[in-house]
């Protein structure tokens, strides 16, 4: 029997896809225990200033890219200018926006490898809310027949069954496991390790905690406390601050022995940049964003890179997945994009252009390369090199508000 097969005593079979009424799942995060212990991935984002750094670059700049539905037609793709997942995306539930729900979902996916949604339903079965749940309480139920029977939610010792259909299930490759995603802190564990192992070195290195000066004054002669006292304090005063240490011994002749760091301990020091370099690139957010020493090519070098090969690709799993599990709510023929936000080249996008008006429609040309609907007026179905000229062309950009989702 699979270790999980008890947890198929928790379902009953549903004859209905869709999800359910009830909020147990609400009901119980109310009343969380705070005796639950933060995962080890959790502890990594708040103890690693890269893993922060990382992840939060990805989810904030995920979240502010704007989604769209379309409608598959005949002739193409029919952007909807409403639609009922663009009005739930932008009010989830009572305490979440949508900005706050698209970075939690790229958050856990980057910290658990798994980001999961729990659908609420009205009455008639339709999704009226979306909640985050925490990846590490979830439980998946598998099925030998439909490799997912349900999810059980962990939270105050409550085992809370979900119905698949219930959860939208986000997660990232994993070559070990066939149910859940493979967090990139994986492959980061030990860069991590070793950067936290520094810090610590670091914090124990120059915290006065440590008690290590920076020099010792040994006083070979013996002097009176008074004159003790004295020298300590001029010599603190013109070669020293309440941040520089220096021990002062009494014996003899006035003495200065070097303790403080060589050269060779401050290279050490430096290591941590290479564990910051190693951490960000595993996560594919380019240095060139984040180092001082980065010139105004390079950086817009890795805001290129870091849109084009982090960015979209996450972007795109998470509209696959909601046009795979959440669209079919509301009908068939309907798929989920975000704006494509990739840099073009300007020039090869206008020579691209103008070969294509003497081929197709101006409505083609909306639809291809604007994302638009038809022209009302018929003219669209002109061929466009006679109906357009090219400053007659659409022009749309990255966040106009004519253009955002209602």
């Amino acid at each position: 029997m699979s270790p999980f097969a008890w947890f198929s005593r928790l379902f009953a079979p549903s004859p209905l896809r869709r999800p359910r009424a009830h909020t147990s799942y609400l009901a119980a995060i109310a009343q969380e225990s705070a005796m639950l212990g933060a995962p080890p991935s959790s502890s990594a984002y708040e103890q690693s200033p890269w893993v922060y750094v990382a992840i939060n670059r990805i989810a904030e700049a995920a979240a502010l890219v704007p989604l769209r539905v379309y409608r598959q037609t005949s002739q193409g793709e029919e952007a909807l200018a409403q639609h009922p997942l663009l009005t739930l995306l932008h009010n989830p539930n009572p305490v979440t926006s949508r900005f706050e729900l698209l970075e939690q979902t790229l958050g856990y996916l980057e910290l658990h490898g798994n980001a999961y949604w729990y659908v609420v339903g009205d009455e008639a079965g339709q999704p009226v809310q979306l909640w985050t749940l925490r990846p590490e309480r979830v439980t998946i139920v598998p099925d030998p027949v439909q490799v997912v029977r349900g999810y059980v939610y962990a939270i105050d010792g409550q085992q809370i069954p979900l119905e698949e259909v219930e959860v939208v299930h986000f997660k990232r490759w994993n070559p070990h496991n066939d149910l859940y995603g493979l967090s990139a802190l994986t492959a980061a564990r030990l860069a991590l390790a070793n950067d936290r192992a520094m810090a610590e070195w670091n914090a124990n290195t120059f915290g006065r905690d440590h008690g290590v000066p920076a020099g010792i004054v040994n006083i070979k002669t013996p002097i009176s406390d008074q004159d003790f006292e004295r020298l300590k304090h001029e010599w603190r005063a013109h070669y020293g601050s309440a941040q520089r240490r220096t021990a002062f011994l009494r014996g003899g002749e006035v003495e200065w022995i070097h303790v403080g760091l060589s050269h060779t301990d401050l290279d050490f020091l430096r290591g941590r940049q290479a564990q910051r370099d190693e951490i960000l690139n595993i996560f594919g957010v380019p240095i060139g964003m984040l180092s001082e020493n980065a010139t105004e090519a390079n950086a817009k070098v890795a805001e290129r890179l870091f849109i084009e090969r982090t960015l979209w690709p996450k972007l795109e799993r998470i509209a696959q997945k909601i046009s795979q599990d959440l669209l079919p709510f509301w009908g068939e023929g309907l798929v989920a994009r975000f704006d494509d936000i990739r840099p073009t080249d300007a020039q090869a996008r206008l020579d691209e252009l103008a070969a294509a008006r003497g081929i197709l429609t101006v409505d083609e040309l909306r639809a291809r390369y604007f994302q638009l609907p038809p022209l009302p007026d018929g003219r669209g179905a002109q061929p466009a090199e006679y109906a357009l000229s090219p400053r007659e062309l659409p022009t749309r950009h990255w966040g106009d508000p004519d253009e955002s989702p209602q």
